[in-house]
């Protein structure tokens, strides 16, 4: 137990480094997904047969790249066509993009769970339909996909894992490099896995109190 304890002491002013780093692409990404998803929606919502199908293969599209290969290619084959991104910025970027595909279909569901019967009444009023989605679509529409949007923003902090695989320094490859030079298998991944949960339980606590509260 001392020895962890030694252990913890020397390695865990990196991991926090690598830590840091995987909350800056969460939230990065995090922000890009959730702009990018509510255009899918109001696209694939909007009525019109264009927009609607091309928002509809947007996503299909999306949701059948694995999240690594999107990666890959803006790290990797972007700078082909002179365009050069940092690993943090294609880590945020690929993860935002990928994401993008669920936040839009959590927001399209949330769109459609809102009683028809007040858009019938909204257009009875003379509203148009950029006025009816901003004062009686959306604001309905936030408190149904907040709790699904919790555990996307859970999901996204672990896989925000996956850009060390464009060496951005997060946790899982700040931890793995501090195992592979001292060989402290144990100790290093342990900790990785105690900062990965400390990050992750405030999230899944607010998650359960959104459903709660939206049970109510």
């Amino acid at each position: 137990m001392l020895q962890f304890l030694h252990h913890a002491l020397e390695f865990m002013p990196i991991l926090l480094q690598g830590a840091w780093l995987t909350i800056l692409v969460t939230l990065g990404s995090l922000l890009l997904s959730t702009v990018l998803g509510l255009v899918w929606a109001i696209m694939r919502v909007s009525g019109i047969p264009l927009l609607a199908n091309l928002s509809a293969a947007i996503i299909n599209l999306l949701r059948g790249i694995p999240i690594i290969v999107i990666l890959f290619f803006l790290y990797f084959v972007m700078p082909d066509v002179g365009i050069s991104l940092s690993a943090l910025q294609a880590g945020i970027l690929g993860l935002g993009i990928a994401y993008s595909a669920y936040q839009a279909e959590n927001f399209r569901a949330g769109i459609e769970a809102v009683d028809p019967g007040q858009l019938e009444a909204a257009r009875a009023m003379g509203m148009g339909w950029g006025l009816m989605m901003r004062r009686v679509v959306l604001p309905q529409a936030v408190k149904i996909v907040l709790p699904p949007y919790g555990n996307i923003m859970i999901m996204m902090l672990k896989d925000s894992s996956q850009a060390s695989t464009i060496t951005v320094a997060e946790l899982a490859l700040q931890g793995k490099l501090i195992a592979t030079s001292t060989f402290q298998n144990a100790t290093v991944f342990t900790l990785v896995a105690l900062i990965y949960l400390v990050m992750c339980v405030p999230l899944i606590l607010l998650v359960r109190h959104l459903e709660k509260k939206n049970r109510k």
